[in-house]
Protein backbone atom coordinates (compact mmCIF):
# COMPACT_ATOMS: atom_id res chain seq x y z
CA UNK A 1 0.00 0.00 0.00
CA UNK A 2 1.65 3.17 -1.09
CA UNK A 3 1.48 6.52 1.13
CA UNK A 4 0.93 10.04 0.50
CA UNK A 5 2.36 12.91 2.41
CA UNK A 6 0.94 16.32 2.29
CA UNK A 7 1.68 18.72 3.90
CA UNK A 8 -1.15 21.38 3.53
CA UNK A 9 0.07 25.04 3.93
CA UNK A 10 -1.70 27.62 3.94
CA UNK A 11 0.46 29.22 1.22
CA UNK A 12 1.86 25.93 -0.49
CA UNK A 13 1.13 22.02 -0.02
CA UNK A 14 3.93 19.84 0.32
CA UNK A 15 2.92 16.53 -1.58
CA UNK A 16 4.67 13.55 -2.29
CA UNK A 17 4.89 9.85 -1.94
CA UNK A 18 6.58 8.39 0.59
CA UNK A 19 9.25 6.92 -1.62
CA UNK A 20 9.97 9.24 -3.72
CA UNK A 21 10.49 13.40 -3.37
CA UNK A 22 8.79 16.32 -2.65
CA UNK A 23 7.07 18.65 -4.56
CA UNK A 24 6.16 22.09 -3.58
CA UNK A 25 2.99 23.85 -5.05
CA UNK A 26 1.22 26.78 -4.37
CA UNK A 27 -1.69 25.83 -2.03
CA UNK A 28 -4.52 28.27 -3.63
CA UNK A 29 -6.54 29.25 -6.51
CA UNK A 30 -5.35 32.16 -8.81
CA UNK A 31 -7.18 34.64 -11.58
CA UNK A 32 -5.40 36.95 -13.26
CA UNK A 33 -6.44 40.51 -14.75
CA UNK A 34 -6.46 39.24 -18.33
CA UNK A 35 -8.39 36.18 -18.21
CA UNK A 36 -11.06 37.11 -15.57
CA UNK A 37 -12.94 34.36 -16.53
CA UNK A 38 -10.25 31.79 -16.36
CA UNK A 39 -9.39 30.15 -12.72
CA UNK A 40 -6.31 28.44 -12.29
CA UNK A 41 -5.04 26.04 -10.01
CA UNK A 42 -1.93 25.15 -7.67
CA UNK A 43 1.07 24.68 -10.52
CA UNK A 44 -0.95 25.63 -13.38
CA UNK A 45 0.50 29.33 -12.02
CA UNK A 46 3.38 29.01 -14.54
CA UNK A 47 0.46 29.01 -17.63
CA UNK A 48 -0.13 32.67 -16.89
CA UNK A 49 1.34 34.96 -19.69
CA UNK A 50 1.34 37.90 -17.54
CA UNK A 51 0.93 37.71 -13.67
CA UNK A 52 0.71 41.11 -12.64
CA UNK A 53 -2.50 41.71 -10.82
CA UNK A 54 -3.18 38.53 -9.85
CA UNK A 55 -5.49 37.85 -7.97
CA UNK A 56 -5.15 34.53 -5.26
CA UNK A 57 -8.49 32.89 -4.05
CA UNK A 58 -6.72 30.75 -0.90
CA UNK A 59 -8.24 28.10 1.00
CA UNK A 60 -7.26 29.54 4.33
CA UNK A 61 -7.97 32.38 6.36
CA UNK A 62 -5.71 33.35 9.34
CA UNK A 63 -4.40 29.98 9.32
CA UNK A 64 -7.47 27.54 8.83
CA UNK A 65 -8.80 26.04 6.54
CA UNK A 66 -12.48 27.93 5.77
CA UNK A 67 -12.62 27.34 2.21
CA UNK A 68 -13.74 23.72 0.98
CA UNK A 69 -14.81 24.73 -2.44
CA UNK A 70 -11.34 25.73 -3.30
CA UNK A 71 -9.54 23.35 -1.34
CA UNK A 72 -11.31 20.45 -2.95
CA UNK A 73 -10.23 22.01 -6.66
CA UNK A 74 -6.52 21.75 -5.31
CA UNK A 75 -6.42 18.39 -4.01
CA UNK A 76 -8.01 17.09 -6.78
CA UNK A 77 -5.82 18.62 -9.31
CA UNK A 78 -2.76 17.39 -7.38
CA UNK A 79 -4.50 13.91 -7.16
CA UNK A 80 -5.84 13.50 -10.22
CA UNK A 81 -4.27 12.14 -13.43
CA UNK A 82 -2.16 15.24 -14.20
CA UNK A 83 0.04 14.97 -11.23
CA UNK A 84 0.19 12.14 -8.88
CA UNK A 85 -2.57 9.69 -10.36
CA UNK A 86 -3.91 8.49 -6.62
CA UNK A 87 -5.42 5.19 -6.29
CA UNK A 88 -7.10 5.73 -3.99
CA UNK A 89 -8.33 2.15 -2.44
CA UNK A 90 -4.48 1.48 -2.16
CA UNK A 91 -3.28 4.57 -0.51
CA UNK A 92 -2.59 5.54 3.17
CA UNK A 93 -2.74 9.44 3.43
CA UNK A 94 -0.76 11.58 6.29
CA UNK A 95 -2.25 15.15 6.19
CA UNK A 96 -1.16 18.28 7.96
CA UNK A 97 -3.38 20.41 10.53
CA UNK A 98 -3.12 23.67 12.71
CA UNK A 99 -2.26 23.44 16.28
CA UNK A 100 -5.84 23.47 18.28
CA UNK A 101 -7.46 23.45 14.70
CA UNK A 102 -11.45 23.80 15.47
CA UNK A 103 -12.89 20.43 15.38
CA UNK A 104 -15.56 21.26 12.78
CA UNK A 105 -12.71 21.80 10.35
CA UNK A 106 -11.76 17.96 11.43
CA UNK A 107 -14.45 16.50 10.97
CA UNK A 108 -14.88 18.21 7.25
CA UNK A 109 -11.47 16.98 6.54
CA UNK A 110 -11.93 13.42 8.03
CA UNK A 111 -15.31 12.95 5.94
CA UNK A 112 -13.89 14.03 3.17
CA UNK A 113 -11.04 12.05 2.95
CA UNK A 114 -12.98 9.41 3.76
CA UNK A 115 -16.29 9.52 1.93
CA UNK A 116 -15.49 11.48 -0.68
CA UNK A 117 -11.61 10.18 -1.80
CA UNK A 118 -12.02 7.09 -0.11
CA UNK A 119 -8.72 6.79 1.42
CA UNK A 120 -7.43 3.64 2.67
CA UNK A 121 -6.40 5.03 5.94
CA UNK A 122 -5.40 8.40 7.02
CA UNK A 123 -3.11 10.27 9.82
CA UNK A 124 -4.23 13.55 10.66
CA UNK A 125 -1.26 15.61 12.70
CA UNK A 126 0.32 18.62 12.83
CA UNK A 127 3.78 19.89 10.95
CA UNK A 128 5.53 20.59 14.15
CA UNK A 129 5.07 16.84 15.01
CA UNK A 130 6.47 15.42 11.89
CA UNK A 131 9.35 18.26 12.04
CA UNK A 132 9.80 16.95 15.79
CA UNK A 133 9.79 13.29 14.62
CA UNK A 134 12.53 13.85 11.79
CA UNK A 135 14.52 16.00 14.52
CA UNK A 136 14.47 13.25 17.00
CA UNK A 137 15.53 10.50 14.44
CA UNK A 138 18.40 12.72 13.05
CA UNK A 139 19.31 12.68 16.86
CA UNK A 140 18.30 9.71 18.25
CA UNK A 141 20.06 10.62 21.65
CA UNK A 142 17.96 13.69 22.30
CA UNK A 143 14.90 13.68 24.30
CA UNK A 144 13.49 17.36 23.72
CA UNK A 145 13.04 19.99 20.95
CA UNK A 146 11.29 23.20 20.72
CA UNK A 147 9.98 23.75 16.94
CA UNK A 148 9.52 26.72 16.01
CA UNK A 149 7.14 26.86 12.44
CA UNK A 150 7.33 30.22 10.59
CA UNK A 151 5.15 29.94 7.83
CA UNK A 152 2.56 32.23 6.09
CA UNK A 153 -0.35 32.55 8.23
CA UNK A 154 1.30 32.70 11.81
CA UNK A 155 4.18 31.60 13.95
CA UNK A 156 4.36 28.74 16.29
CA UNK A 157 6.10 27.50 19.06
CA UNK A 158 5.85 24.27 20.11
CA UNK A 159 7.90 21.67 22.93
CA UNK A 160 8.12 18.54 22.15
CA UNK A 161 9.86 15.86 24.49
CA UNK A 162 10.10 11.91 23.55
CA UNK A 163 7.85 12.60 20.32
CA UNK A 164 5.00 14.00 22.53
CA UNK A 165 3.50 17.26 22.59
CA UNK A 166 3.49 19.67 25.65
CA UNK A 167 0.30 21.42 25.47
CA UNK A 168 0.83 23.87 28.03
CA UNK A 169 4.26 25.30 26.18
CA UNK A 170 2.35 26.09 22.78
CA UNK A 171 2.68 29.75 21.86
CA UNK A 172 1.24 31.34 18.29
CA UNK A 173 2.58 34.80 17.08
CA UNK A 174 0.07 36.08 14.52
CA UNK A 175 2.59 37.08 12.33
CA UNK A 176 3.59 35.33 8.94
CA UNK A 177 4.86 35.61 5.50
CA UNK A 178 1.15 36.78 4.72
CA UNK A 179 1.57 39.76 6.97
CA UNK A 180 5.30 40.39 5.79
CA UNK A 181 4.44 40.61 2.27
CA UNK A 182 1.29 43.21 3.03
CA UNK A 183 2.97 45.13 5.28
CA UNK A 184 6.18 45.60 2.15
CA UNK A 185 3.32 46.67 -0.34
CA UNK A 186 1.87 49.57 1.68
CA UNK A 187 5.33 50.95 2.29
CA UNK A 188 6.36 50.55 -1.35
CA UNK A 189 2.73 51.85 -2.11
CA UNK A 190 3.02 54.71 0.29
CA UNK A 191 6.74 55.37 -0.39
CA UNK A 192 7.67 54.89 -4.35
CA UNK A 193 4.98 53.08 -6.40
CA UNK A 194 1.11 51.71 -6.06
CA UNK A 195 1.73 47.90 -6.06
CA UNK A 196 -1.84 47.26 -3.58
CA UNK A 197 -2.58 44.68 -6.04
CA UNK A 198 0.84 42.83 -6.92
CA UNK A 199 1.16 40.63 -4.13
CA UNK A 200 2.95 37.62 -6.43
CA UNK A 201 5.63 40.29 -7.62
CA UNK A 202 6.01 42.33 -4.14
CA UNK A 203 6.26 38.73 -2.48
CA UNK A 204 9.28 37.71 -4.96
CA UNK A 205 10.59 41.36 -3.72
CA UNK A 206 10.52 40.03 -0.18
CA UNK A 207 12.33 36.69 -0.99
CA UNK A 208 14.79 38.25 -3.21
CA UNK A 209 15.82 41.24 -1.14
CA UNK A 210 14.95 40.84 2.72
CA UNK A 211 16.97 39.86 5.14
CA UNK A 212 16.77 40.01 9.26
CA UNK A 213 19.04 42.83 10.84
CA UNK A 214 21.96 41.48 13.21
CA UNK A 215 21.73 45.33 14.52
CA UNK A 216 18.89 47.07 14.05
CA UNK A 217 19.82 50.40 14.51
CA UNK A 218 23.10 50.36 13.51
CA UNK A 219 21.35 49.02 9.92
CA UNK A 220 18.84 51.78 9.94
CA UNK A 221 21.68 54.41 10.36
CA UNK A 222 23.86 53.20 7.17
CA UNK A 223 20.38 53.20 5.62
CA UNK A 224 19.88 57.04 5.58
CA UNK A 225 23.53 57.78 4.42
CA UNK A 226 23.79 59.16 0.82
CA UNK A 227 25.80 57.25 -1.96
CA UNK A 228 28.42 54.87 -1.98
CA UNK A 229 28.18 54.69 1.78
CA UNK A 230 24.84 53.07 1.84
CA UNK A 231 26.11 49.77 2.01
CA UNK A 232 22.15 48.51 2.73
CA UNK A 233 20.26 50.18 -0.63
CA UNK A 234 19.21 48.29 -3.45
CA UNK A 235 17.46 48.37 -6.74
CA UNK A 236 15.12 46.03 -7.91
CA UNK A 237 14.35 45.47 -11.16
CA UNK A 238 10.37 45.01 -11.55
CA UNK A 239 9.24 42.27 -14.15
CA UNK A 240 7.32 43.91 -17.13
CA UNK A 241 6.48 40.03 -17.71
CA UNK A 242 7.72 40.42 -21.51
CA UNK A 243 11.49 40.83 -21.82
CA UNK A 244 11.97 40.29 -17.82
CA UNK A 245 9.98 37.27 -16.68
CA UNK A 246 10.80 37.18 -13.42
CA UNK A 247 11.80 40.08 -11.03
CA UNK A 248 16.23 40.83 -10.19
CA UNK A 249 18.28 42.73 -8.01
CA UNK A 250 20.52 45.00 -9.54
CA UNK A 251 23.97 44.06 -9.31
CA UNK A 252 25.89 46.42 -6.94
CA UNK A 253 28.34 48.05 -9.80
CA UNK A 254 25.51 48.25 -12.11
CA UNK A 255 24.04 50.56 -9.54
CA UNK A 256 23.83 54.72 -10.03
CA UNK A 257 23.39 56.59 -6.78
CA UNK A 258 22.30 59.85 -8.66
CA UNK A 259 19.68 60.77 -11.41
CA UNK A 260 17.93 58.20 -13.70
CA UNK A 261 18.59 54.95 -15.63
CA UNK A 262 18.94 54.83 -19.26
CA UNK A 263 17.56 51.40 -19.56
CA UNK A 264 13.73 52.21 -19.17
CA UNK A 265 13.37 49.33 -16.05
CA UNK A 266 10.82 49.92 -13.66
CA UNK A 267 13.21 50.73 -10.68
CA UNK A 268 12.40 49.79 -6.98
CA UNK A 269 14.66 51.69 -4.20
CA UNK A 270 14.78 49.66 -1.29
CA UNK A 271 17.09 50.52 1.60
CA UNK A 272 15.41 50.03 5.24
CA UNK A 273 12.30 48.43 3.95
CA UNK A 274 15.01 45.46 3.49
CA UNK A 275 15.12 44.80 7.18
CA UNK A 276 12.41 46.58 8.36
CA UNK A 277 10.09 44.13 7.40
CA UNK A 278 11.18 40.74 8.71
CA UNK A 279 11.73 42.69 11.98
CA UNK A 280 8.53 42.49 12.25
CA UNK A 281 8.96 39.04 13.56
CA UNK A 282 11.08 39.75 16.48
CA UNK A 283 9.01 43.03 17.33
CA UNK A 284 5.20 42.68 16.43
CA UNK A 285 4.52 46.06 18.37
CA UNK A 286 6.23 47.92 15.63
CA UNK A 287 3.17 47.81 13.42
CA UNK A 288 0.60 47.81 16.42
CA UNK A 289 0.52 43.86 16.98
CA UNK A 290 0.31 43.85 20.68
CA UNK A 291 2.13 40.50 20.94
CA UNK A 292 5.62 38.94 22.28
CA UNK A 293 8.39 38.60 19.40
CA UNK A 294 9.41 35.05 18.79
CA UNK A 295 12.63 35.18 21.09
CA UNK A 296 10.28 36.83 23.81
CA UNK A 297 7.48 33.66 22.59
CA UNK A 298 10.31 31.23 22.87
CA UNK A 299 11.17 31.74 26.45
CA UNK A 300 7.81 31.53 27.25
CA UNK A 301 7.14 28.42 26.15
CA UNK A 302 9.88 27.05 27.96
CA UNK A 303 9.27 28.64 31.15
CA UNK A 304 6.27 27.03 31.23
CA UNK A 305 7.38 23.76 31.14
CA UNK A 306 9.34 21.69 34.32
CA UNK A 307 12.18 23.59 35.83
CA UNK A 308 14.14 20.28 35.13
CA UNK A 309 13.28 19.99 30.94
CA UNK A 310 14.28 23.51 30.21
CA UNK A 311 17.67 23.30 29.41
CA UNK A 312 17.07 20.80 26.93
CA UNK A 313 14.83 22.83 25.22
CA UNK A 314 17.14 25.58 24.77
CA UNK A 315 19.91 23.00 23.29
CA UNK A 316 17.36 22.52 20.46
CA UNK A 317 15.48 24.47 18.70
CA UNK A 318 14.73 23.53 15.05
CA UNK A 319 13.22 26.15 12.90
CA UNK A 320 11.15 25.31 10.19
CA UNK A 321 8.30 27.22 7.76
CA UNK A 322 9.20 29.65 4.97
CA UNK A 323 10.35 32.57 7.09
CA UNK A 324 13.27 30.60 8.39
CA UNK A 325 14.81 31.12 5.03
CA UNK A 326 15.50 34.78 5.74
CA UNK A 327 19.38 35.45 5.86
CA UNK A 328 20.12 36.09 9.17
CA UNK A 329 16.92 34.78 10.70
CA UNK A 330 18.88 32.14 12.81
CA UNK A 331 22.08 34.47 13.41
CA UNK A 332 19.36 36.58 15.22
CA UNK A 333 17.32 34.36 17.04
CA UNK A 334 20.31 32.78 18.69
CA UNK A 335 21.89 36.15 19.86
CA UNK A 336 18.23 37.35 21.08
CA UNK A 337 17.73 34.00 22.63
CA UNK A 338 21.27 34.23 24.29
CA UNK A 339 20.30 37.12 26.00
CA UNK A 340 17.30 36.08 27.28
CA UNK A 341 18.28 32.50 28.72
CA UNK A 342 20.17 32.46 31.37
CA UNK A 343 24.13 31.97 31.24
CA UNK A 344 24.48 29.04 32.36
CA UNK A 345 22.18 26.81 29.72
CA UNK A 346 23.96 26.38 26.35
CA UNK A 347 21.31 27.94 23.40
CA UNK A 348 21.79 26.22 20.19
CA UNK A 349 19.30 26.83 16.92
CA UNK A 350 19.34 24.87 14.25
CA UNK A 351 18.33 25.64 10.53
CA UNK A 352 17.78 22.50 8.00
CA UNK A 353 18.96 22.57 4.51
CA UNK A 354 15.40 22.93 3.67
CA UNK A 355 12.87 24.55 6.57
CA UNK A 356 9.98 24.23 4.17
CA UNK A 357 10.22 20.69 3.58
CA UNK A 358 11.51 19.53 6.88
CA UNK A 359 8.37 18.61 8.01
CA UNK A 360 7.31 16.86 4.83
CA UNK A 361 10.33 14.68 5.66
CA UNK A 362 9.50 13.72 8.93
CA UNK A 363 6.44 12.63 7.62
CA UNK A 364 7.94 10.42 5.01
CA UNK A 365 10.18 8.98 7.90
CA UNK A 366 6.76 8.34 10.00
CA UNK A 367 5.12 6.46 7.26
CA UNK A 368 7.85 3.87 7.12
CA UNK A 369 7.96 3.80 10.80
CA UNK A 370 6.84 0.66 12.55
CA UNK A 371 4.27 2.52 14.92
CA UNK A 372 2.44 3.98 11.62
CA UNK A 373 0.12 1.27 11.36
CA UNK A 374 -0.83 2.07 14.83
CA UNK A 375 -1.44 5.61 14.45
CA UNK A 376 -3.58 5.60 11.64
CA UNK A 377 -7.67 5.55 10.97
CA UNK A 378 -8.38 3.28 8.13
CA UNK A 379 -11.68 3.60 6.61
CA UNK A 380 -13.39 0.09 7.76
CA UNK A 381 -12.70 1.95 11.41
CA UNK A 382 -14.25 5.51 10.32
CA UNK A 383 -17.15 3.39 8.66
CA UNK A 384 -17.82 1.42 12.01
CA UNK A 385 -17.49 4.64 14.87
CA UNK A 386 -18.20 7.81 12.61
CA UNK A 387 -15.62 10.55 13.50
CA UNK A 388 -15.32 9.75 17.26
CA UNK A 389 -12.81 7.27 16.33
CA UNK A 390 -10.73 10.21 14.88
CA UNK A 391 -10.74 12.05 17.74
CA UNK A 392 -9.82 9.73 20.26
CA UNK A 393 -6.86 8.13 17.89
CA UNK A 394 -6.10 11.49 16.92
CA UNK A 395 -3.61 14.18 18.87
CA UNK A 396 -4.62 17.68 17.45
Amino acid sequence: MATLVLDNGAYTAKIGYSQEKVSVIPNCQFRSKTSRLKTFTANQLDEIKDPSGLFYILPFQKGYLVNWDVQRKVWDHLFGKEMFKVDFADTSIVVTEPYFNFSSIQESMTEILFEEYQFQSALRINAGSLSAHHYFHANPSELCCLVVDSGFSFTHIAPYCRGKKLHEGIRRINVGGKLLTNHLKEIISYRQLHVMDETHVINQVKEDVCYVSQQFYKDMEIAQLKGEENTVMRDYVLPDFSSIKKGFCKPREEMLFSGKYKTGEQILRLANERFAVPEMLFHPSDIGIQEMGIHEAAVDAVQALPEDMQPHFYRNVVLTGGNALFPGFRERLEAELRALVPAHLPVSVLLPSNPVCYSWEGGKLLAHSPDYEEMVVTRDDYEENGHCICEDKFDI
